[in-house]
């Protein structure tokens, strides 16, 4: 028998899978912004499986150093960081992508982003801009639910349309503000508008009076990789104006990391 745990991964054989490495897994997923402590019972609860289980996990877990604990509750320790951190000194996109970055951040005076998708969400995984840029914005792993950021809507527009159609099905889609796209017949009709022209433009999506550009990445064999994306500040210029100025230098950088990945 073959397991899979997603669409995204490989199916496995069962005497590959290792039960005990996946729920541990679950428990450290289960903390997030909104649950950053849990108790025993609530990590149970979250993860499908029983108190005593729960805790094991959890007592495990502060033994090696990735949780802390006041004897009721749980919560994470920077160790953790170690995780994220060994995908980002390892992983070859964002090395190869980074030099890219910096060229357009220095052209454009904008903060330039390497996001991919994952689930729901799109995933920072590189970034580059100038000096004074470097403490806003999206920080290396920041997740946001895709459909609304630009670098998410163009790996979308990116995959065929039976497979973004299929990311699309499972999804339940949360509005931020006043012009959100919150309902899937809309995002529909402009993931094929971005599918022909080439690329995805967001505006106030996520947040008031800001704007992300986005292309996808292919790479030779033209199964998309990622995207790579401009975010600002809309201020007075036209989106118009923003497309015409930031466009062509993300669409060059597209061009040329497609013979390299």
């Amino acid at each position: 028998m073959k397991i899979s745990a997603g669409a995204a991964a490989q199916p496995l054989e069962r005497r590959d899978w290792i039960a005990g490495l996946e729920r541990g897994l679950a428990v450290i997923e289960a903390f997030d912004d909104q649950h950053p402590r849990l108790t025993a019972s609530q990590a149970g609860v979250r993860c499908g499986m029983t108190r005593t289980a729960a805790r094991r996990y959890l007592a495990t877990l502060a033994h090696l150093g990735y949780v802390s604990t006041d004897g009721k509750l749980f919560w994470l320790t920077p160790r953790i960081l170690r995780l994220g951190h060994a995908y980002l000194e390892s992983a070859r996109l964002p090395r190869l992508v980074q030099p890219f970055l910096q060229s357009i951040a220095a052209g454009t005076h904008e903060i330039a982003y390497l996001a991919v998708l994952d689930g729901d969400d799109t995933v920072y995984i590189a970034r580059s801009g100038v000096h004074r840029q470097m403490n806003t914005g999206y920080m290396l792993g920041s997740r946001v639910q895709a459909q609304v950021t630009a670098a998410g809507m163009a790996f979308l527009a990116g995959l065929s349309e039976s497979a973004s159609e299929a990311w699309l099905a499972e999804r339940t889609l949360r509005a931020y503000t006043p012009y959100t796209i919150s309902s899937k017949e809309r995002l529909r009709s402009e993931l094929q508008r971005f599918r022909r022209q080439g690329w995805a433009l967001s505006e106030q999506q996520m947040e008031l009076n800001y704007r992300g550009l986005a292309v996808p990445l292919f790479d030779r064999n033209n199964d998309v990789q990622g995207a790579i994306s401009v975010t600002m500040p809309i201020n007075q210029e036209t989106s118009a104006d923003a497309v015409a100025r930031l466009l062509p230098v993300l669409k060059e950088a597209a061009r040329a990391l497609r013979a390299l990945i």
